[in-house]
């Protein structure tokens, strides 16, 4: 059955059929050729994963980060950056960076962080010098952080497959998340001195960043809220993602007041498209989970790999390149339901925090996002960015090489992610 069960996922992979549709059939013919489910309850069962408090933290946060995209925040998050670090060598493409980091903060989708800072940065940054294709990589690089740094849907949903605490993991991102920002702005410094971009600049002073910083305070702020909120006791993180679309809505229509009926009509189809995308693929992905579970292929997989008889460090490796290479074809949410249940016990039976295999597992499949052919934030900067896919896959080359030492400083310096929750006990 489980042979089955992935040729018919293949076979429809293979013929273009969405991921949510290809497991839902594929998990159907399993089903049927075994006869051992009544098939009228299969709709029982998937609408039974989606009956879950912590997973409505997902939509919630969607739609804050849509309002913020949308509400005026975006240009003043890159205003406030431009002060920090705009008069540096390749003071532009440090911007973009630092914006993603910022906007990252507020969306916690990739995709809305690159789309957002690329609508504002990259073509001022083709009229300063920069090459097109070089200024939509540093972009679709930034944009990464979207996933990893709280909140973060993606590991909202790791969280709720592996049955750890969402709120820790958003605690166990943050240090992760900024090492890898700083990391690609050291490859963007690097890059700018070689081609010459963005030649150093008269430095800032404290009363331009005073400026910008009271500007874009309010959008400063709601990171704070919500975090601050949630690691404060004074709330959880699915309340925290209503109270953030309360506090960006209000933001959005009282103070910037660019939240039009015709906007908030935008902003609202946007966000169900993309909830009811995502809460399909975690349905469909429950029936497929119901079979590995019951033909026990995660304790098979498992046990295979502990008999293999390699040490500890090879099997984090062996699977830090599974994510890899899976991460290269499968998008990111299907591809953390899917391989969560079947990774975590490995993992946890040989010593890992399943907390500190989160973070890994995001910071692997958010390479994902800037590799083909999948490469989703590559095709938004290169889509915003107005270039070539193709011309952009060769500028993000060495921010994808920095993205993978990432992966190993993350892997082997546990403390990274988890130093924050040891301090806070």
């Amino acid at each position: 059955m489980v042979i089955l069960l992935f040729i018919a996922l293949f076979v429809l992979f293979l013929i273009n059929v969405p991921i949510a549709i290809a497991l839902g059939l594929a998990s159907v013919i399993v089903f049927i050729v075994s006869g051992q489910t009544d098939l009228i309850t299969l709709p029982q069962r998937m609408f039974a994963a989606l009956d879950s408090f912590p997973l409505m933290a997902a939509p919630f946060f969607i739609l804050a980060g849509k309002l913020m995209e949308h509400g005026g925040i975006s240009q003043r998050i890159v205003d406030f950056a431009k002060s920090l670090v705009g008069q540096f060598r390749g003071g532009l493409a440090h911007v973009a960076i630092v914006s993603c980091l910022i906007f990252a903060a507020l969306s916690g989708s990739a995709s809305a962080t690159t789309a957002a800072v690329g609508a504002i940065l990259i073509s001022s940054m083709v009229k300063n010098g920069y090459d097109r294709n070089f200024a939509a990589a540093v972009n679709a690089a930034g944009g990464t952080t979207g996933i990893i740094i709280p909140p973060s849907v993606p590991l909202v949903l790791y969280g709720v497959s592996a049955g750890t605490s969402v709120g820790a993991l958003f605690i166990a991102g943050i240090l992760p998340g900024i090492m890898i920002g700083l990391s690609l702005m050291l490859v963007a410094y690097i890059i700018s001195r070689i081609k010459g971009y963005g030649a150093a600049s008269e430095p800032t002073n404290i009363r331009k960043i005073g400026t910008s910083f009271k500007d874009a305070f309010l959008a400063l702020l709601m990171p704070v809220i919500i975090l601050g909120g949630i690691y404060g006791g004074f709330f959880t993180p699915t309340e925290a993602s209503a109270i953030a679309v309360v506090y960006g809505f209000l933001v959005g229509i009282f103070v910037y007041k660019q939240l039009t009926l015709g906007v908030m009509r935008k902003i609202l189809v946007e966000s169900a498209v993309t909830s009811s995308v995502i809460m399909f693929i975690i349905s469909t992905a429950a029936l497929f989970g119901m079979i590995l579970t019951r033909e026990q292929v995660p304790q098979s997989f498992a046990g295979l790999i502990m008999d293999s008889a390699l040490s500890p460090i090879m099997i984090i490796l062996l699977i830090n390149v599974m994510l890899l290479l899976i991460g290269t074809f499968m998008e990111t949410i299907a591809s953390v339901i899917i391989l969560t249940p079947i990774l975590l016990p490995i993992v946890t039976s040989i010593g890992m925090d399943p907390v500190h295999f989160g973070i890994i597992m995001i910071v692997n499949l958010s390479i994902g996002l800037i590799t083909p052919p999948v490469g989703v934030s590559l095709f938004v900067a290169a889509q915003v960015g107005e270039t070539k896919f193709e011309g952009v896959v060769r500028a993000v080359t060495p921010f994808l090489l920095m993205m993978i030492i990432n992966v190993l400083i993350v892997t082997f310096f546990p403390f990274l992610s988890m130093g924050l929750l040891q301090l806070r006990q």
